[in-house]
């Protein structure tokens, strides 16, 4: 296994590049084929290449992603190694090792006979090539297992949050700052009081469902730019937000305030752009599968299993929000993903691929 992982972490697969994910597809379709016995499909959408493997008539979808975002060139600076039974390297955790515990969780199996798996190349970017494959792959099955990263201590992903992305365009008047400032409408002061508008969104919508605590929505201004020259009104200004919320109906209501914007300053326009992009993955579509899973631990004598909720989405989103029961958090144990700590702690990893095996024969009848 950790033959396999040091391949496809030496293979970088940075989102942006699509050479490089392409190269990167080669190889994790040569890794597949070798421990499942059969070449996967190569999907290719405006540029970006996925696979998929299909094995008789499909009960159970495996998903995960080849993608990373590390820049091409990183291995310098983050080079793979395994020292003190911890692997590193660009990609380790988030998630090469878990396509890894999949393929072997297969070859494992008598046989893959109702499974399929499909690992897309575009996750890390909002998977805008790969979201019809998923959601119709969903479609067909009884249960999804995702093999992205484990939670800490590896707890399995029992909610995401929703994601949505919106940026908002104030349309002002530019005039000279010094000479008559008053012809002009600043666009920046307009989205300045639009921000702190938006910032109060949250409030609104975790009071009208009752959220508290962690598992909230949260409505987040982040980037901002305005104006043209330091003497000059602004005649325009952008502000993006994030968004991220527990449940579809918080999601939508997010959407219908935020369209709903209106100019303060007289003369003053708005232009809300975006809208859900995951819709989030709600604790009763795992609930059953979560139950699945403690039952394959104990008849393994692994130690009870954890859940956890996370506010980060992943394609599992997409397939529970096709109404496929999904459980996600299947992948590799360890932590930093996307950061200079992202590493794996390699004596879980034949652990977890035997747990998802089990899990994969129990849940295909």
């Amino acid at each position: 296994m950790l033959a396999d992982l040091e391949e496809l972490v030496l293979c970088e697969s940075f989102s942006a590049d699509h050479e490089a994910v392409t190269r990167s597809a080669a190889v994790v379709a040569a890794q597949g084929a070798r421990l499942t016995g059969t070449a996967p499909e190569v999907l290719t959408v405006s540029g970006v290449p996925h696979l998929s493997w299909t094995f008789g008539t499909p009960r159970v979808l495996l998903v995960g992603h080849h993608d990373t975002v590390w820049p091409m060139g990183s291995l310098a600076t983050h080079p793979w190694s395994v020292t003190d039974g911890i692997a590193r390297g660009p990609g380790v955790f988030d998630m090469k090792a878990g396509l890894v515990q999949m393929f072997h969780a297969l070859g494992s199996l008598p046989s893959p006979e109702g499974v399929r798996v499909l690992v897309t190349g575009d996750e890390e970017v909002g998977s805008t090539t790969s979201r019809a494959l998923i959601e119709e792959a969903a479609r067909g099955c009884a249960a999804t297992f995702v093999l992205e990263a484990s939670a800490d201590g590896g707890a399995l992903k029992t909610a995401r949050k929703g994601t949505s992305w919106y940026e908002v365009e104030v349309l002002g008047k530019a005039a000279h700052a010094g000479l008559e400032p008053e012809k002009g409408v600043n666009a920046a002061v307009e989205a300045a009081r639009q921000i702190l508008a938006v910032d109060a969104l949250a409030e609104v919508v975790n009071t009208s469902h009752g959220y508290d605590g962690s598992w909230r929505t949260t409505v987040t201004p982040t980037v901002l730019a305005a104006g043209s020259t330091g003497n000059t009104v602004p005649a325009r200004a952008t502000f993006q937000v994030d968004v991220r919320v527990p449940a579809l109906a918080a999601q939508r209501q997010v959407d219908e305030l935020l369209r709903a914007l209106t100019a303060r300053t007289p003369g003053a326009s708005l232009r809300v752009r975006g809208g859900p992009n995951r819709p989030p993955l709600e604790r009763e579509a795992s609930a059953a599968l979560f139950t699945l899973a403690q039952e394959a631990a104990a008849r393994l004598g692994l130690p009870p299993l954890t859940a956890a909720a996370v506010g980060g989405a992943s394609d599992g989103n997409f397939t529970a929000g096709a109404g496929c029961p999904t459980l996600d958090g299947l992948g590799a144990v360890g932590g930093g993903a996307h950061a200079d700590d992202e590493h794996v702690v390699v004596d879980t990893m034949p652990v977890r691929a035997a747990l998802l095996a089990e899990l994969i024969t129990a849940a295909r009848g």
